[in-house]
C-alpha cells in the first residue's frame, strides 16, 4: 500500500478540530467517514422460519454507535 493512500483516508485535522469544539456540519462530516464502520459493527444474522440466514443493520445499535460517537467527538481536547 502506498503511503499516500494509506493516509488519504484519514479526516482532516481542521474537521476534527471543529468537530469537538461542536460545529455541527463538522459533526455530521465525521460520522459520514464512519458511516460504514459503523454499519458493519451494527450488522446482525437473522433466520428466517426456513431456517436460511439474512444479514441486516440493527437500527437501535446503529443509532447507539452514533450517539457514542458524537459523545465522544464532544468530550474530545483539542491540542
Amino acid at each position: 500500500m502506498e503511503k499516500s493512500s494509506k493516509y488519504s483516508k484519514l479526516l482532516p485535522y481542521h474537521i476534527i478540530a471543529a468537530a469537538a469544539s461542536g460545529d455541527v456540519e463538522a459533526i455530521n462530516m465525521v460520522l459520514k467517514h464512519y458511516e460504514g464502520y459503523i454499519a458493519v459493527l451494527s450488522t446482525r444474522k437473522l433466520y428466517d422460519t426456513c431456517g436460511n440466514p439474512h444479514y441486516c443493520v440493527d437500527e437501535t445499535l446503529r443509532r447507539r454507535l452514533e450517539t457514542k460517537l458524537i459523545t465522544k467527538i464532544l468530550d474530545f481536547e483539542v491540542a
